[in-house]
């Protein structure tokens, strides 16, 4: 990686007592902080967040109810779930708490969610999407309307193997954030370079040198580490998470994200009411740390109580916890 000025690294760990109550945080907690808005008895339902997720179809429903109920219980007021209708009573019977539309199978899939985008202040799509082209043809419609709205979009699971067959979709959206594991994050790479990343290749240069290629759009490369950049910055988030490789975790981060995103695209709009420079790391890098640290702190908190029996049900437990130690702001 480039050692200029523009260019920069940086790391984010916290770092706590026995006792886990004394926490040293670092200048990049504080930003996560002043980002994130002040419960108030005269704020509104819907001024936290309202995010819409898409996704969910006969054979992963549960993707989507991780992806949207972590929204909610990271602090978002609403939460939307766009679904084929075979999944729709199944997401329904999971939680009152989600409002679900069921249309992405609908020939009028893109008409009606566009319905309902002007409502929404971020989009998570892919949990539980499934490969049907019909429905990821309806998809890349809808990313489409959702950049017309300029509004912020994280793209995980099914929606980056639909992103690998066509890259130009999101070339340049600087509202994109994409999270691949290590395998996705090499399809990425493969189908933007037409090659294999080069295994000798440091693995945040080969990031910074794709989120350059696409646009400066933003990619979390999960893994042991969770390595963030814009093609600018890169970030690294090692806060300690857990062994366990439950499925549904990916689905947990992507949920977090959405609700971050908006917030932190929010305070980046008035500079004014974020005490540090937010404009030294960009809105994408701070929610996504943010959104980092929250699903590896909840990991570990419920590793520690259910080790092997651990799944991603539990991390949802624990989002309260994690998040009023990692981001006191009440």
């Amino acid at each position: 990686m480039s050692g200029s000025d523009d260019q920069k690294e940086h790391q984010v760990q916290t770092n706590e007592n026995q006792d886990d109550k004394v926490q040293e945080f670092s200048e990049l907690q504080q930003i996560i902080c002043s980002v994130i808005p002040p419960l108030s008895n005269t704020s509104h339902k819907g001024q936290s967040g309202r995010i819409g997720v898409i996704g969910g179809c006969k054979e992963y429903t549960g993707a989507p109810y991780f992806s949207s109920i972590t929204s909610l219980k990271s602090g978002a007021d609403l939460s939307y779930v766009f679904c084929t209708h075979d999944a729709s009573p199944v997401i329904k019977s999971y939680s009152p708490e989600l409002i679900v539309y069921p249309v992405l199978d609908s020939p009028n899939a893109i008409e009606e969610v566009s319905l309902v985008l002007d409502k929404l202040h971020a989009i998570v799509i892919g949990p539980g999407l499934g490969r049907n082209e019909r429905i990821l043809a309806n998809v890349g419609g809808i990313i489409e309307k959702v950049k017309e709205r300029n509004i912020p979009m994280v793209l995980d699971a099914d929606a980056l193997y639909f992103i690998c067959k066509c890259p130009e979709l999101i070339r340049g959206y600087k509202q994109a954030i994409l999270t691949p594991n290590s395998a996705e994050f090499d399809r990425l790479y493969a189908s933007v370079y037409r090659s294999e990343p080069n295994k000798e290749q440091d693995a945040k240069s080969s990031l910074q040198q794709l989120c350059q290629t696409l646009g400066n759009i933003t990619i979390v490369r999960k893994g042991h580490e969770d390595l963030i950049s814009d093609g600018q910055n890169v970030a690294i988030c090692n806060e300690q998470g857990s062994p366990r490789r439950c499925g549904g975790q990916g689905d947990v981060l992507s949920g977090a994200l959405g609700v971050f995103s908006f917030w932190s695209q929010k305070a980046f709009a008035d500079q004014n009411q974020v005490g540090l420079s937010l404009q030294t790391y960009g809105p994408n890098i701070i929610a996504a740390l943010g959104a980092c640290m929250l699903t590896r702190r909840c990991s570990r908190l419920a590793f520690t109580k259910f080790g092997r029996s651990t799944t991603s049900s539990d991390l949802i437990g624990e989002i309260k916890n994690a998040f009023s130690v990692l981001f006191p702001v009440d």
